[in-house]
């Protein structure tokens, strides 16, 4: 879920440089500053995405990720990626990765990737009716600086950076690189909430417990694109939101959807 206010994210171009250990085995030794408190769930989730990418064979993209948030990552520690080869079959790779922190798993995800292949392009509705990203304000205050630039018309809310709908676009050239820009877009995927329109005095959201993302059609992070994200219920102490990530031209481009805790605050 978004991040609250801290020391800043290194560049996304250095974060998705991981080391190759061995087959299967790869590691971000890139780390943040001390102040940050816990490591941003997006970052782990684009590495374990990566790291899966690159024991695919050539030409199969991603098309959708399953993940879930099971410790509090350090942002002070080495990851370490153990990618699994589930299949390789003829038209999709199926890959499961555990993202690894002091011998304890902090994250797994099981991702897709498929062979691109003609078919009807097709869409249930109209992409939303926004105001262009140069009539919106820049937002600065975040922690994202060193890669990303914001831009949105709602008003930020208290104990938020975020709106629940952005422009956003990378500040590093990603090149036509579709591993590379899936990876970024996953990275944005969730450094918002959609659940802060039920936030209120008896329920605020808390960490991400999993987090999903379909990929439909490639997209270019270092250009604007436009995020939206929606609340759809909060129960049994988790809420659930969906989102839909837009290029400038309005084509849909991914879809998200999250789970997060969503309680009563604590008293101080």
């Amino acid at each position: 879920m978004g991040e609250q206010l801290g020391a800043g994210q290194p560049p996304i171009l250095d974060l998705l440089n991981l080391e190759y250990i061995e087959q299967n085995l790869y590691r971000s030794c890139v780390l943040s500053d001390a102040q940050r408190p816990r490591l941003f769930g997006g970052q782990v989730a684009a590495q374990a995405l990566y790291a899966a990418g690159l024991t695919v064979p050539g030409g199969r993209l991603p098309h959708s990720l399953h993940g879930y948030f099971l410790r509090q990552g350090s942002p002070l520690r080495p990851t370490v990626f153990q990618v699994e080869r589930d299949r390789d079959g003829y038209s999709f790779s199926a890959r499961r990765v555990v993202a690894i922190q002091n011998g304890e798993v902090i994250f797994n995800m099981a991702a897709s990737f498929a062979e691109p292949r003609p078919g009807p392009d097709l869409d249930a509705g109209p992409a939303p009716a926004v105001p262009g990203p140069e009539t919106v304000p820049i937002w600065t205050r975040h922690s994202h600086t060193a890669s990303f630039v914001f831009r949105s018309g709602q008003t930020e809310q208290d104990g938020y950076r975020f709106p629940s709908k952005f422009w956003i676009r990378c500040t590093a050239d990603l090149a036509d690189d579709p591993l590379l820009n899936a990876a970024v877009l996953t990275y944005t995927s969730d450094i918002s909430s959609g659940l802060i329109d039920f936030e209120s005095d008896g329920g605020q959201s808390g960490p991400s417990v999993d987090h999903s993302v379909w990929f439909h059609r490639p997209a270019r992070m270092d250009q604007w694109t436009w995020q939206e994200l929606v609340p759809q219920t909060a129960a049994a102490g988790r809420g659930l939101y969906t989102g839909a990530v837009y290029s400038e031209s309005g084509t849909r481009l991914a879809t998200i959807a999250q789970e997060a805790l969503f309680r009563e605050p604590k008293k101080p």
